[in-house]
C-alpha cells in the first residue's frame, strides 16, 4: 500500500473527551472516528487489526472443535421473554418495534437465540457435545460510554456456546475453552491473567474473566492476586479471610448505652470522638435495588462492593441511596435522622443484608436513627432483627489474606478482554431447550458460554504497547508489518530504492507500506510513530554507501543493513507469526 493511497489522516493532537491512552491513540493515529456517543467507525487501519485478531480468534476456535454461525442482531422481544430476561436486563437492553409493532432488541448477546437453534437442532444426545460459535456486533445501551473501545455502546465480540450432556462434560468444555483463550491473547501478544469473576447479567454458576493486567487508567477493574498461589479474583467476585477486630484486647464499653455523638457524620468522625478503632462501628448503608431500600450492614473499616450486594439479594441494578430516599425510609419507620445515624433497629418491611465481618462483633458502636446519638456496647440480639441475610459483600482490599494459602493479596487493574461462563440449565429449562438421552427421557442441555471482545482486544493492546510517541502494536496484528520511508521522493536513488524493497517485501508475502509522500521526513518518521508499524525501513544518505537503516518499534533497536538484507531480516521474521 502506498501511503498516498492509504485512507488514513494522522492529527496533531488527542480529541478532546478521550480520556485513556487507547482511545487518544488510535483516534489521533486514523484507526477510528466518532459516530455518536458510544459507537466509532472502524477505519481501514483499524479494521485490518480486527481482522487479524478476528482471523486468531477463528484458528484457534475451530482448532478447538467449535463451528462458526452468524446470528441475527435483531432479535424479538418473544425469546427473551421465555428466558426472562426481558424485564431482568435493564436499561443496557435497545428495545424497539417494527412497522408492524413488533417489539424487538438489539443483540447484547446471544443466549436465547443459539438456545432456541439448539432447541430446534438438537434433539439426540448422540449429537452431544457441541460447541457453535460466532463474530458480531453487539449493542448494549451503556449509560455512560466512556474509554472508546473499552466501554463503548456497539462493539464486535466472539461468543461461543456449548451443549452437553452433564456437568462432566462441561467441566471438559470449559477447560478447553480456557486453554483456547489462553493460545488466543499470546497470539495477540498479550499477556492475560485467569481470573475468577461475576457473572453479571449472563449468569451461571462459575465464570472467569481473562484480563490484561495494566497499570494505566483504562484498567477499569481491580484484580486481586496472590504472588505464593494461583488465586486471582476480580473485585467484585474476590474474598479474603478476615483478622479479629483490632482492639488489642482492650473493653471499650461496659455496658450497652445510647451516648451522645454530636456532629459524628462519618466513621471516621465517629472514631475520634468516642477513641475507638472504625473495626468497632457497624456501619449502616441504604441502597436502593431494583427501586427497593436495602439495608445494607459492615464493619466500620470496611467498603461495601455492590455488585455482591446486588447479587445478595438477586437484584439487576444498584445504586445508593439519595438523602432525600433514606429520609423517606425513616419517616416510613419514624425516625427522623440524617445519614451518619442510620441503623438497622427497628426498621421494618425492609431487606438486611449484614456482611460476614458482622456475625463476631461484640460490644460494637451503631446508628440508632436518632441524629446525635448513637448506642454503644451493643450486640446484635439488642438490635431486635428479625431476619438477617449474612452473605459477603466486602470489598477485599491489598493486603488482606489469600483464601487459599493464607499470604497477603496484592491488586492492581486489569481490563477485561474474555470471558467464560458455566451456564448450567439457567436457559435451557426456563426455554424447553431439551435432548433425549439413550432411554427416551428428556434433559435441558448443560450449557456453557465464551466470549471475547474483538474490538476490546484491539483496544487493550494499545494500552498494553504504546510510549510516548504512538503505538506498538505486535506484530500478529498490526495493520501492516512494515513501513519502507525513502526521506527524499525526489532523491531518484532513495525512491527507487525504496520502491524496490517495497515491491520486494510484497512478493515475499510481507505486509508493506511504502510513504511515498513528499512530506518532510520527521513527518514520515512520527507519524511511522503514532501508527504504530512494527518495523521502519528508511533510505536515506547511507544508501549512497549500499546502506539502509531497520528500525524495531517495540525496542527502538536501529541497524544499518543492506537492502537485500533489510528484506530477508523482516522476511523471516513475519514467517514465525503464520
Amino acid at each position: 500500500m502506498k501511503m498516498t493511497k492509504l485512507f488514513v489522516q494522522t492529527q496533531r493532537e488527542y480529541p478532546s473527551d478521550a480520556e485513556v491512552i487507547s482511545h487518544k491513540m488510535l483516534a489521533r493515529a486514523g484507526y477510528i472516528r466518532k459516530l455518536t456517543s458510544g459507537i466509532y467507525n472502524f477505519l481501514p487501519l483499524m479494521w485490518r487489526v480486527l481482522k487479524k485478531i478476528e482471523t486468531i480468534v477463528r484458528e484457534e476456535m475451530d482448532a478447538s472443535g467449535a463451528q462458526e454461525l452468524l446470528m441475527p442482531f435483531v432479535q424479538p422481544k418473544e425469546l427473551w421473554e421465555e428466558s426472562g430476561r426481558w424485564e431482568a436486563y435493564g436499561k443496557e437492553l435497545m428495545r424497539m418495534k417494527d412497522r408492524h409493532d413488533r417489539i424487538m432488541c438489539l443483540g447484547p448477546t446471544h443466549e436465547e437465540v443459539i438456545t432456541a437453534i439448539a432447541r430446534d437442532g438438537l434433539k439426540s444426545y448422540k449429537q452431544l457435545p457441541v460447541n457453535l460459535y460466532q463474530i458480531q456486533s453487539k449493542f448494549r445501551d451503556e449509560v455512560r460510554p466512556r474509554y472508546g473501545l473499552l466501554r463503548g455502546r456497539e462493539f464486535i465480540m466472539k461468543d461461543a456456546y456449548s451443549f452437553d450432556t452433564d456437568e462432566d462434560g462441561l467441566d471438559e468444555e470449559y477447560k478447553k475453552m480456557a486453554q483456547t483463550y489462553k493460545r488466543i491473547f499470546d497470539r495477540c501478544g498479550l499477556e492475560t491473567k485467569m481470573v475468577q469473576s461475576d457473572s453479571g447479567a449472563i449468569g451461571g454458576s462459575v465464570s472467569h474473566e481473562f484480563m490484561v493486567i495494566t497499570d494505566t487508567d483504562a484498567g477499569e477493574n481491580d484484580v486481586f492476586y496472590c504472588d505464593s498461589c494461583d488465586y486471582a479474583a476480580n473485585s467484585n467476585h474476590a474474598i479474603s479471610k478476615m483478622t479479629e477486630t483490632n482492639t488489642d484486647g482492650q473493653i471499650y464499653f461496659n455496658k450497652s448505652e445510647i451516648i451522645d455523638t454530636p456532629n459524628t457524620h462519618s466513621i471516621e468522625e465517629l472514631s475520634k470522638y468516642l477513641k475507638i478503632p472504625s473495626t468497632l462501628i457497624l456501619k449502616t448503608l441504604v441502597y436502593i435495588i431494583d427501586k427497593n431500600p436495602v439495608l445494607a450492614l459492615i464493619r466500620g473499616d470496611r467498603t461495601v462492593e455492590e455488585t455482591k450486594l446486588m447479587n445478595a439479594v438477586g437484584g439487576t441494578e444498584i445504586r445508593i441511596a439519595s438523602a432525600a430516599e433514606i429520609k423517606e425510609l425513616m419517616e416510613q419507620n419514624g425516625f427522623d435522622a440524617i445519614p451518619g445515624f442510620i441503623g438497622p433497629k427497628g426498621i421494618k418491611n425492609v431487606k438486611i443484608i449484614a456482611d460476614k465481618t458482622v456475625q463476631n462483633m461484640k460490644n460494637f458502636v451503631v446508628g440508632i436513627n436518632e441524629t446525635d446519638k448513637h448506642q454503644v456496647g451493643a450486640n446484635l440480639p439488642d438490635l431486635g432483627i428479625s431476619e438477617i441475610i449474612y452473605q459477603d459483600i466486602r470489598l477485599v482490599e491489598a493486603g488482606d489474606i489469600c483464601p487459599v494459602c493464607g499470604k497477603p493479596l496484592s491488586v492492581t487493574k486489569g481490563i477485561e478482554v474474555g470471558n467464560i461462563f458455566k451456564l448450567g440449565t439457567k436457559y435451557s429449562k426456563p426455554m424447553n431447550a431439551v435432548y433425549t438421552d439413550e432411554n427416551g427421557k428428556t434433559h435441558p442441555y448443560i450449557m456453557g458460554c465464551y466470549g471475547i471482545g474483538i474490538s476490546r482486544t484491539a483496544a487493550a493492546a494499545v494500552e498494553a504497547h504504546n510510549d510516548e510517541n504512538g503505538i506498538k502494536w505486535p506484530l500478529s496484528i498490526a495493520p501492516y508489518h512494515v513501513v519502507v520511508i525513502p526521506v527524499s521522493t525526489i532523491d531518484e536513488l532513495q525512491m527507487s530504492t525504496a520502491t524496490k524493497i517495497y515491491e520486494n517485501l510484497l512478493k515475499a508475502g510481507v505486509e508493506a507500506v511504502i510513504d511515498d509522500r513528499d512530506e518532510r521526513a520527521g513527518v514520515k518518521f512520527k507519524d511511522a510513530d503514532l501508527i504504530g508499524f512494527p518495523y521502519r525501513i528508511t533510505v536515506g544518505r547511507t544508501i549512497t554507501e549500499g546502506l539502509v537503516e531497520y528500525k524495531v518499534r517495540e525496542t527502538g533497536e536501529t541497524k544499518n543493513l543492506t537492502p537485500e538484507n533489510a528484506v530477508s531480516e523482516i522476511t523471516e521474521i513475519v514467517k514465525t507469526i503464520k
